[in-house]
């Protein structure tokens, strides 16, 4: 079977998922999309020299039996999807790529493989099934880059150099808020970190921060970390950081913004919700996935992804 990498055409997105460094013999024949490493100044050759294929987006499309794209395939992709075909990367079906997979997957019989660094899974119409073999946090380096690149590029975005008074929280202790700590203490900051047993005291405090940044991801939609109630006492100017990007979840009533509009403003108060800010820092996360999904991801073969019971 043949896994077609394409150029993803995400808004902003540059990182490179598969390096020829990293090229092995995987149990499929790989088609790479003409100049897919030019970001990363890999040429077509070098890709060629380590056995790879190259070809271009429409006979990648046309001729492979499942699609590689890093992040969500966009609307101008939709028709050139064919039936039974295999969707792989950050699709998110329950998530930003849930038109996509209602839409898209389900009427062309698409199984979607979602490389999710906490739950990676295979959909398929109205059954899920986790994938045994890729670990939990399997890419947790991309996770942090996540959140450092979120926060530096929110703050250049918003206008504002932090000093050692800025008051900033840090909701969750994962590797996106990892991330996001390391840049605010970096900048000279000393940011408070507040755990799942700690809000209470967040809560309380909420009005005096001049930054909050969440690098929470919900699973249980039902109820927000902060809600109307914590909003209404949110200081105005205030800059509200989803480093995490979930949209509508975490946080109440944000939506995605991207990076190149990254902020909006509501009743006074900044929202960044960027979904893919590790792109920002496209060179360092590109030999992170490249060399974790190798290790994770392409070394299984479709047949195996597509065999899951479901």
């Amino acid at each position: 079977m043949k896994l077609g990498f394409i150029k993803p055409n995400f808004p902003g997105e540059k990182r490179v998922a598969l390096l020829p460094c990293d090229v092995h013999n995987f149990p499929f024949e790989i088609v790479i999309e003409e100049g897919f490493g030019e970001n990363v100044d890999v040429t077509d050759e070098q890709y060629r020299d380590v056995g790879c294929q190259i070809e271009n987006r429409a006979w990648i499309f046309q001729n492979c039996e499942g699609i590689f794209s890093l992040k969500l395939i966009q609307p101008s992709d939709y028709k050139k999807l064919r039936k039974n075909q295999i969707v792989v990367g950050w699709t998110h079906p329950l998530g930003s790529g849930k038109n996509f997979f209602e839409k898209v997957c389900k009427p062309l019989n698409i199984k979607v493989i979602d490389l999710d660094n906490i739950h990676p899974c295979v959909f398929f119409h109205e059954k899920t099934q986790s994938i045994d073999w890729i670990p939990r946090n399997f890419v947790s380096k991309n996770s942090f880059i996540a959140g450092y690149a979120a926060t530096y590029h929110a703050l250049l975005s918003f206008g504002l150099m932090i000093h050692a008074d800025t008051k900033v929280a840090i909701l969750s202790s994962g590797n996106v808020s990892q991330g996001a700590f390391t840049c605010i203490a970096q900048l000279g900051a000393q940011p408070q970190l507040f755990y799942r047993k700690t809000m209470s005291e967040f809560y309380q405090d909420i009005e005096k921060f001049d930054i909050i940044i969440s690098g929470i991801e919900m699973d249980d939609t039902s109820e927000h970390i902060i809600d109307k109630k914590h909003v209404q006492r949110i200081k105005k100017g205030a800059l509200i950081i989803d480093a995490a990007a979930d949209a509508g979840h975490t946080i109440v009533g944000t939506h995605l913004t991207v990076i190149s509009d990254p902020l909006y403003e509501k009743d006074g108060i900044y929202y960044y919700v960027v979904a893919n800010t590790p792109s920002l820092l496209f060179r360092e996360s590109s030999k992170e996935i490249s060399k974790a999904f190798s290790k994770y991801v392409y070394c299984h073969s479709l047949e195996e992804f597509d065999s899951i019971a479901l």
